[in-house]
């Protein structure tokens, strides 16, 4: 049975010597629930290491829509200042991408 929420996590390399690449390895991730069908972002969490930048990515991201990626790291470029903001962009993008595979996969079965 297919559910209308779906669960996708991406990967990206951090900036070395700040606190995050330190705890997790050299990598963020990010897990988002995302609806397969409208592309809405239900909920996400990040490895960002302090809870007001995973507090701030969430404000960001939920209600958003992945197909409005574009949109989403314009927003991201013009709002988020911390040390791992091309690593947040980067890690969204490959959600994003892993999607858009879900999408035409469920696309061709119809």
């Amino acid at each position: 049975m297919k559910k209308d929420n779906i669960f996708i996590t991406g990967y990206a390399k951090l900036p070395k010597g700040i606190t995050a690449s330190q705890l997790y390895g050299g990598e963020v991730v990010i897990g988002v629930i995302v609806n397969r069908y409208s592309g809405e972002i239900q909920d996400i969490e990040c490895s960002f290491v302090t809870d007001t930048a995973k507090k701030y990515a969430k404000e960001l991201l939920i209600g958003r829509n992945l197909n409005d990626i574009r949109e989403i790291v314009s927003d991201i470029e013009d709002n988020y200042f911390g040390m791992a903001k091309k690593s947040f962009i980067a890690v969204l993008i490959n959600c994003y991408e892993r999607y858009k595979i879900i999408v035409k996969k469920v696309k061709k079965k119809s």
